[in-house]
């Protein structure tokens, strides 16, 4: 099935972008072993080698995990997503399992071919100080920014091709509070900040890696927000662009609305709607706008 749509992709002339793990994990393997157990990262390296046997160069990005410190803290840390185990202890081992699964998978795809690219998905934030001169806002802002980043990425610099960033929102933190503004929030409540898409992507730049945007989008059922999101967020890319970040692309999430796992079918991320009983699809005014800047390459600004 997944080989005839990659066939049917590259037909059509799309570039193939495939992540190996999007949060769920096979039965078997939650049931015997879980992201907590020993062999979870040789397990999976296999299952990379497989995949990128079967899948070959249909696959033009092979991606090992998404947003893998997302996972750990909603299953690990909060217990809202399977397994619900609230285990810090175990969360920290989740992390070092996912670390060691995305260098095992990565030096696995590149046995089967050393120029098969291979990268990993980062959700990251922005964090601001909400008092510019106060020490304390300004450190936790550093230590909250470096445990959602560079905690992560620093260990597998040198196991990966490229950088995938999931942006979404910016907490301003006073003292070790958020205490966002919210003048303008998604249907979610998330802020809207479009510098801090800007931001992280400069801090990335020390990496020297090529980066892409694989998801970036808002929850708006509405679609009053979303043409001026897509706009503001398109235009923070150029600005880092020009200041020497090597972004290479970005992914507007979603096309379609799709399903949050704690959430359910409520949030409308897409750029089309989908009605969940005739699953009719029906293209929202945002959805033409997008059309329209990915057929020029252009937005103006």
């Amino acid at each position: 099935h997944y080989k005839k749509v990659l066939q049917s992709a590259k037909s059509k002339g799309l570039k193939t972008f495939v992540t190996l793990h999007h949060f769920t994990s096979p039965l078997w393997f939650s049931k015997k072993y879980g992201w907590g157990h020993p062999k979870a990262s040789s397990l999976f390296s296999k299952y990379a080698y497989k995949c990128a046997q079967e899948f070959g160069d249909l696959v033009d990005v092979y991606l090992t995990i998404n947003e893998p410190q997302v996972y750990l803290y909603m299953s690990y840390v909060k217990g809202i997503w399977p397994p619900s185990k609230k285990n810090p202890f175990l969360a920290f081992i989740v992390n070092t399992n996912f670390m060691l699964s995305h260098i095992r998978a990565y030096k696995s795809i590149k046995k089967v071919n050393k120029n098969y690219k291979v990268g990993i998905v980062k959700n990251i934030m922005w964090y601001k100080p909400h008092r510019k001169n106060n020490l304390l806002d300004k450190a936790v802002s550093k230590f909250m920014y470096f445990f959602v980043a560079d905690f992560f990425l620093l260990p597998l610099k040198r196991y990966t091709d490229l950088i995938g960033l999931n942006y979404y929102f910016t907490n301003e933190m006073k003292g070790f509070k958020a205490v966002n503004p919210n003048d303008v929030v998604s249907d979610l409540g998330w802020w809207i900040y479009p510098k801090g898409l800007e931001k992280v992507l400069l801090s990335l730049k020390k990496y020297n890696k090529p980066i892409y945007i694989t998801e970036n989008g808002l929850a708006d059922e509405q679609d009053k927000l979303r043409k001026d999101f897509i706009k503001q967020m398109l235009t923070s890319c150029y600005q880092a662009i020009n200041k020497g970040v090597n972004l290479k692309g970005y992914f507007y999430w979603s096309l379609l609305d799709n399903y949050e796992w704690h959430e359910g079918f409520w949030p409308k991320f897409g750029l089309i709607s989908l009605e969940k009983d005739t699953l009719n699809r029906i293209p929202r005014k945002s959805f033409f706008y997008y059309a329209k800047i990915c057929k020029n390459n252009s937005v103006d600004l």
